[in-house]
C-alpha cells in the first residue's frame, strides 16, 4: 500500500472479508473497475440527519459469498481525483434469526482480514454496524441506520488522523446479485461530505 490510510475503523473497514486468492481475483478487477462510479453521491441527508429505521430482512440479500472490487482515495481532504482499486472476497451469513448479520473475509493484495457485525435493535428498529480487524483487535463502535426500498443509509462518528469526522455508509442493492457501498467523510457535521471508498459487489458463482 503507497499510502498508510488512518488507523480508525474505516480506513481499513470491510477490511477483508473472505477467502479468495490474489491471483483469482485480479483478473476480477480488471474487469468490473470500470463499473465503478466516477461520481461521489453528495448531499444525500442534510445536517443533523437521523438515520433512517430498518427492517430485520434488510441484510439478507447479502448472505452468500460475493466478490467485490475497492476503489479509495489515496489522500483524503486535498481534492484528489487519484484512486487506488484492488480486489476482495466475502462471505456473509445469518445469526440469531436475522438479528445478527455477519461477514468476514480479505483483501489479498493488501493482507488485511477483517469481521463486519451488524446487529438489528428490534425496539428501536435499527442496525448498528460494527468492525473489527484482525491487526488490532478492536470492536469499533457502529454506524446505525437502515433500508428505505433498496438504498440504506448509517451515521457515525469517529476520527480521522486525529481529527473527528462524521461518518455516512451508503449502501444500493442492485438485484440479487450486486451490490454498491460507499462511505464519505464530514469535517463540519454533516454540511459537506467527502465520499473516499466505493465497493462494487458482485455474487460469487457457485
Amino acid at each position: 500500500m503507497s499510502q498508510p490510510i488512518s488507523a480508525t475503523r474505516r480506513k481499513v473497514l470491510l477490511d477483508g472479508l473472505t477467502c479468495a486468492s490474489a491471483m483469482s481475483l485480479l483478473p476480477i478487477a480488471s474487469v468490473l473497475a470500470s463499473t465503478v462510479p466516477q461520481t461521489p453521491s453528495e448531499n444525500w441527508a442534510p445536517p443533523g440527519a437521523t438515520p433512517p429505521t430498518g427492517d430485520i430482512h434488510d441484510f439478507d440479500f447479502f448472505v452468500g459469498r460475493w466478490n467485490f472490487v475497492n476503489r479509495r482515495l489515496k489522500k483524503r481532504w486535498v481534492g484528489s481525483n487519484d484512486w487506488e482499486t484492488f480486489p476482495a472476497s466475502l462471505v456473509c451469513e445469518s445469526r440469531l434469526g436475522g438479528v445478527v448479520n455477519i461477514d468476514d473475509g480479505i483483501f489479498p493484495t493488501k493482507g488485511w482480514s477483517g469481521m463486519t457485525v451488524r446487529v438489528f435493535d428490534r425496539a428501536k428498529r435499527q442496525w448498528s454496524l460494527y468492525w473489527i480487524n484482525s491487526s488490532t483487535g478492536v470492536l469499533f463502535p457502529p454506524v446505525v441506520g437502515g433500508f428505505t426500498g433498496d438504498h440504506g443509509v448509517f451515521y457515525g462518528d469517529d476520527t480521522d488522523d486525529g481529527r473527528p469526522v462524521k461518518v455516512r455508509f451508503l449502501w444500493t442493492r442492485l438485484g440479487p446479485d450486486a451490490a454498491h457501498w460507499e462511505q464519505a467523510f464530514s469535517q463540519d457535521g454533516g454540511k459537506h461530505w467527502e465520499t473516499n471508498w466505493f465497493i462494487e459487489h458482485t455474487r460469487a458463482k457457485s
